[in-house]
């Protein structure tokens, strides 16, 4: 279960995020920043960035897709990338904390699929924030894995376990 369930990721407030004691943020990279398959970026997200640097926090991209794509959203943006990350898998979590110098109590995951982002970073104890998807196109699997997440989050949400997706700072009791 997520910590937090917000709407976009521009309803995160780095700042709320930062008194928690966050310094790294761990973020996926489709459906998440980009939609799927995407690799531009624009004003928006570089906004973003800017905005949890400027509360103390430093993001570092953990994706299950291919390195050339993944490493290229992230020069844009100038964080580190963690490409074939096999999420839910948790080695992909720890490089990440590695290469942000944080410990577990020092992150946070934000993703778009309960199955991998928030699975993966819950078995290692991590703060979790799921956001909804950015866009509806996505690889036949995680269509698939989809109807099995609609019917966890409402089962969640019917039994008061979880609130949301709301802006500015709704989320899991």
């Amino acid at each position: 279960m997520p910590d937090l369930y917000i709407a976009s990721i521009y309803d995160l407030d780095a700042r709320a995020l930062r008194a928690r004691g966050i310094r790294g943020l761990i973020v996926d990279l489709d459906n998440t920043l980009v939609p799927w398959h995407g690799s531009e970026t624009d004003e928006a997200l570089r906004g973003w960035i800017r905005r949890l640097r400027d509360a103390g926090i430093e993001p570092c991209i953990v994706s299950n897709a291919r390195s050339r794509r993944v490493e290229a959203v992230a020069r844009q943006l100038d964080i580190p990338s963690v490409p074939w990350a096999a999420k839910p898998r948790r080695r992909a979590f720890r490089r990440a904390m590695e290469r942000l110098g944080v410990n577990p109590a020092e992150t946070a995951v934000l993703g778009d699929q309960l199955f991998t982002d928030i699975l993966g970073a819950k078995r290692l104890g991590l703060y979790t924030i799921l956001v909804v998807p950015v866009s509806q196109r996505e690889m036949w699997w995680t269509r698939q894995v989809r109807r099995l997440e609609r019917r966890v989050l409402a089962w969640m949400k019917r039994r008061g376990l979880l609130t949301g997706p709301v802006g500015g700072g709704g989320g899991a009791r």
